[in-house]
């Protein structure tokens, strides 16, 4: 797994991976390849890094603030009624966060649990992958409404 993401971190450093929405501080932004929740992001700390405790504590508040940055971007593009926030690294790692939205028409059992709750047929359904015709428009908004946010609030 280390190769792949050094790779699309590599790639994305350079503007070439396509669904790269922005370099932050701490790390680069990507619009997930599933957008069954549309406006889905995820951060992925640059230079690599294993896990938020291996920060020291400037770092980790950067990656933190990013991460609500990113959040902000969503609501003002998505309008959902709320954003999650997850850093696991069960499975990946690798240090990066999941931001979300959710939506007033999710399930409501599911709405107020995690994503993971989603069949195993949402997350494979291939009409919610990311392809520039579907969600372009919504990549590029993302892209401009984050780009101001890090203008406001980096120093």
């Amino acid at each position: 797994m280390s190769e792949w993401i050094d790779n699309v971190l590599a790639s994305a450093v350079k503007g070439e991976y396509p669904t790269t929405l922005a370099r932050m501080k701490s790390g680069v932004v990507f619009i997930r390849d599933w957008q069954f929740l549309s406006g889905y992001c995820i951060l992925v700390a640059y230079p690599r890094i294993n896990s938020l405790n291996d920060l020291n504590f400037e770092e980790r508040a950067c990656f933190l603030n990013d991460m609500t940055l990113i959040g902000d971007a969503i609501k003002a593009v998505c309008n959902p009624i709320r954003i999650n926030y997850e850093i696991l690294g069960n499975k990946d790692n690798y240090l990066h966060a999941h931001i979300y939205p959710r939506y007033e028409w999710e399930e409501e059992a599911i709405r107020k649990d995690t994503i993971y709750r989603y069949s195993k047929e949402i997350w494979t359904d291939k009409k919610y992958y990311y392809t520039e015709e579907k969600h372009g428009i919504l990549k590029k908004q993302l892209t401009e409404n984050l780009i101001e946010l890090m203008k406001q609030n980096y120093k």
